[in-house]
């Protein structure tokens, strides 16, 4: 099905490209968040599965994908503001539960720490509460590329690291992707890494602290950058935190493999829509630790 399309003004500051997938037979809505460097189209997959039960709402950031033509590009974004997009968004779109994935948590934290009305239930995918060892690694070997607008390497560094795991038509997917970029975008990275390097990330902690709705995190078992360990820190902070581990996959979960793929999808299914599991639907084997 082929979503609505629409561009939101948000506070009179930025305008937003949303694709609105309406399912008549639904009474619930998902807002998804992306990572960085992606657009609307990174959560094709993902859409397959959700539509059938929600109505699901994708947008790109206001220097990204189908937004950046709208706006202007001078100051970079920060995730307050990013927070602030996706809280209105809420409230448009009249939506129920959030999905982010990866970097894409961190405006969703803070989103969800000022506890919008709306919003029931919050699914976190390949996000941890620290920058570990790893992930600071790739983060520091990042800056330089993007200061430099260095393309290529850009692409190398992600394909060789977060997204080792992919299969090789994702990762030229990701080559071409990356090779598009307008400098303005690398200039918003490059801010959006030095930030994640230089502050610390205990603010995510402090957000877990203020959300009293369900959180399911996602995080891929063979994950080194933002890792299942990592992720369970927030155990002790979120009220109503639940955790469940894709086997024998990356960061980059459902986009890995079949498998991977079928087991992302009954985890969020189970976790949003509990008559998926009352009525047989989610596979037996498939367990979420609510804990």
């Amino acid at each position: 099905m082929m979503p609505k399309t629409a561009i939101v003004e948000i506070c009179g500051k930025y305008k937003v490209h949303t694709e609105h997938y309406l399912n008549t037979a639904a009474n619930k809505t998902i807002i998804l968040v992306n990572g960085s460097l992606a657009t609307t189209a990174s959560f094709a997959q993902t859409v397959r599965y959700l539509q059938p039960r929600f109505n699901v709402v994708l947008y790109d950031q206001p220097y990204a994908g189908q937004s950046k033509q709208h706006n202007l590009h001078g100051e970079p974004i920060r995730k307050e503001d990013e927070a602030a997009i996706l809280l209105e968004l809420i409230e448009h779109f009249c939506a129920h539960h959030v999905l982010s994935f990866s970097w894409g948590g961190a405006a969703t934290l803070l989103a969800l720490a000022q506890q919008p009305r709306r919003i029931e239930k919050a699914v976190i995918g390949s996000f941890a509460a620290r920058v570990n060892a790893p992930m600071r690694d790739y983060l520091e070997r990042g800056l330089n590329h993007l200061q430099a607008c260095d393309r290529l390497n850009v692409s190398r560094l992600i394909n060789s690291t977060i997204g080792k795991h992919l299969p090789s038509l994702f990762k030229r997917f990701n080559d071409r992707h990356v090779s598009s970029l307008a400098e303005h975008e690398y200039r918003q990275m490059h801010f959006h890494v030095n930030e994640v390097l230089t502050q610390n990330t205990h603010c995510y902690v402090a957000c877990a602290n203020a959300i009293e709705i369900p959180l399911l995190f996602v995080n891929g078992e063979w994950d080194e950058y933002t890792s299942v360990e990592d992720a369970r820190i927030f155990a002790d902070h979120a009220p109503q935190a639940s955790f469940y581990t894709i086997r024998n996959t990356g960061h980059f979960l459902d986009m890995e493999h079949p498998a991977a793929l079928h087991d992302t999808r009954q985890a969020l299914l189970g976790f949003l829509d509990p008559a998926c599991r009352k009525q047989g639907r989610v596979a037996s084997d498939i367990q979420v630790n609510y804990v």
